[in-house]
């Protein structure tokens, strides 16, 4: 059963989150689903209480710009923006720093980070208190509204999460701003609670909604010509150098193995996604252990990455997207 937690209870809302538990918490934007960012299990547990059906990147949330930029490399456009915006609606995309302790689940194998310090002074103190990164998406389940109040949490989560802490309506009920700085020019993912013009007064004109609209149409085309329901499918994550072949029932010698459950015996090199085959813990290793896989392999000499098969249910859905995008053919 889900606890409500009323905002005197942001001690034992931060426990809960240090123990690797779900919990809801109310930001100036909408009510996120905070996991600890640095447990890869925890991280899991977002995926499975939302059902998503896809490991995207989720935005961590930190008490301070310091905390947070000691995650990621900051450059001056960012510090500039931070001062400006943070604590507020306004989340930035940057390089993760070499050594970071977020779980690669939760950038989702990129070498990027969503980052943000929320405003609601009560989101701030649990973060303060937890003294961790936390990673937190929206708390509805997936492709559902987002929710402003601890009742919408409740409605949509109830009995998936450990608690929510109930600090009343949210004041702003839209997403925050996510800016990508990771590149040379400064790109615009979604719209939020900071406006394009305010952001543009810090760091000067970089949006061009023609342009933006000529890339989204042709994402749009790419997706339809390679049977890909969506253009966020397209999105950059991390994918091996080696090839994947999935559903392996069988190890070549020249293969590293992904095992999950009782792995196939003569692997030079392994990693077991889960040797009792629970799924959580699956999830919470998968990118590791490629990373893991094609960095070991290619020092070996190995030729390939041969996955053993994963169930579908639950998960394992997002399980086997991830695993059938690091196994499509290489493009360009």
């Amino acid at each position: 059963m889900t606890g409500r937690l009323p905002p005197e209870a942001l001690e034992r809302a931060a426990a809960l989150l240090r123990a690797g538990d779900l919990v809801a918490f109310p930001t100036e934007t909408v009510y996120g689903l905070g996991a600890d960012a640095r447990n890869g299990r925890a991280v899991a547990g977002i995926f499975a209480a939302k059902g998503r059906p896809r490991f995207n990147p989720l935005i961590c949330h930190f008490p301070d710009a310091e905390a947070a930029f000691a995650e990621v490399v900051a450059d001056e456009r960012a510090r500039s923006l931070a001062e400006r915006f943070w604590p507020g609606p306004l989340t930035l995309v940057l390089p993760r720093r070499r050594g970071s302790k977020v779980d690669l689940l939760t950038t989702a194998g990129t070498e990027t980070m969503a980052v943000r310090v929320p405003a609601h002074p009560l989101a701030r103190e649990l973060l303060r208190r937890a003294g961790t990164p936390v990673a937190a998406p929206s708390a509805n389940p997936s492709g559902r509204v987002s929710p402003t109040t601890a009742e919408h949490v409740l409605q949509g989560l109830g009995g998936r999460i450990a608690a929510v802490l109930d600090g009343g309506p949210c004041a702003v009920g839209l997403e925050s701003t996510v800016l990508n700085l990771a590149g040379g020019q400064p790109s615009l993912l979604r719209p939020g609670g900071v406006t394009v013009e305010a952001i543009e007064d810090v760091i000067g004109a970089f949006h061009d909604p023609q342009l933006e609209e000529e890339v989204e149409e042709m994402l749009a085309l790419l997706a339809r010509q390679q049977g890909l329901p969506s253009p966020g499918m397209l999105r950059s994550h991390y994918a091996p150098g080696l090839p994947v072949r999935l559903e392996a029932r069988h190890l070549d010698p020249h293969e590293a193995l992904l095992a999950f459950g009782r792995p196939l015996p003569g692997a030079r090199l392994a990693w077991n996604l889960s040797e009792r085959g629970d799924l959580a813990e699956a999830a919470s290793r998968l990118f590791a252990g490629l990373r893991f896989l094609d960095e070991e392999g290619s020092r070996l000499g190995l030729a390939g990455i041969a996955a053993m098969p994963v169930p579908a249910a639950g998960l394992g859905e997002a399980i086997n997207d991830r695993l059938r995008r690091a196994a499509a053919p290489r493009q360009g």
